[in-house]
């Protein structure tokens, strides 16, 4: 865990606040709406800083509210589009303590971690897991190794500037016609601060743009949670073929 009080660094650039709130997303978020602004590397750095120390700082917690999440409809939702026989390679994208590292390696596969915060990369380490520490904006995948990825309540902390190269070295690292599921809170295409961690939150048809232009076929997209009405379904999950 992380020891000490947890400062963050501050974007040094005043954000511009919209008022705008999407029913059934998270308003809350787009009131720190920065909008038609080119981040430059320094601004990238520090959100990328920022929000993974914002986890860090609280990895126990999130461990402790998130273990007992049932997630297997999006764990089917990768697994039933792999082709091939398995054991598949799966990356977890952003795998924090190693919940679902432990629901596919149950299911019999060979599951990988991805990870930025050095406490959430401990505790999936520590229950036997392999895990990648990386920053999600300075990505280093091996070529065409993998079967799947499941990017779970992860892509979204990327920058939109930054998605169609970080989406791209996902399907560089993806073996011919490899699949990839994600899912996300939507929203409006509004990106900006919560307190400490940033997000960016598409619409279906922005997030099919953005999922096309970097290589990938649609399979599958669904709302969660399950059986509610639209405007209580906050999340996206989609599911994409490499093309």
């Amino acid at each position: 865990m992380a020891s000490g009080p947890c400062r963050v660094r501050p974007l040094n650039r005043p954000a511009q606040k919209t008022g705008r709130a999407v029913q059934g997303t998270h308003p809350h978020w787009a009131d720190n709406e920065v909008a038609g602004m080119k981040l430059n590397q320094d601004e990238l750095k520090v959100i990328a800083e920022r929000t993974l120390q914002h986890y860090s700082c609280h990895a126990q917690q999130f461990l402790e509210a998130t273990e007992s999440h049932d997630v297997s409809q999006n764990i089917l939702a990768l697994l039933q589009h792999i082709e091939g026989s398995k054991p598949f390679t799966i990356l977890d994208f952003g795998c924090g303590p190693g919940r679902d590292l432990k629901a596919f390696t149950a299911l019999g596969h060979v599951a990988i971690g991805l990870e930025g915060s050095p406490e959430f990369v401990a505790m999936a380490r520590a229950r036997g897991f392999e895990v990648w520490e990386q920053n999600f904006l300075q990505l280093n995948l091996p070529n065409e190794h993998l079967d799947g990825i499941f990017a779970n309540a992860t892509l979204f902390h990327i920058p939109g500037q930054e998605l169609p190269r970080v989406l791209a070295e996902l399907n560089a690292a993806l073996k011919p016609r490899g699949v990839l599921f994600s899912s996300n809170p939507r929203g409006s295409n509004q990106e900006g601060w919560s307190d400490d961690r940033y997000g960016a939150f598409h619409d279906l048809e922005a997030w099919r743009r953005h999922m096309t232009g970097a290589g990938f076929t649609e399979l599958a997209h669904y709302y969660r949670p399950t059986g509610l009405p639209r405007h209580e379904q906050p999340w996206l999950a989609s599911v994409w073929r490499k093309a």
